[in-house]
């Protein structure tokens, strides 16, 4: 299902960023730029994000440091 109309992003890439470590949606938008034109499709990526856990935030309230490189969009 398609999350950005405006780029045609799917449920499934917006996941495989936040698997790659994006846990905002500023991130989701620098990874494929879902959400930078319209922005219609802001509030679905926030669900979709708040709905797992996010890597590189227990990572950083742990003190690592978080340098995880996002696959390029599709």
């Amino acid at each position: 299902m398609f999350v950005c109309s405006c780029f045609g992003v799917t449920e499934e890439q917006v996941r495989s960023h936040a698997d790659a470590g994006a846990c905002t949606p500023r991130q989701i938008a620098s990874a494929c730029k879902a959400g930078t034109d319209c922005g219609g499709c802001v509030r679905r990526i926030q669900a979709l994000l708040g709905r797992g856990a996010c890597p590189r935030r227990q990572l950083a309230d742990q003190g690592a440091p978080v340098l995880a490189e996002l696959p390029e969009a599709a």
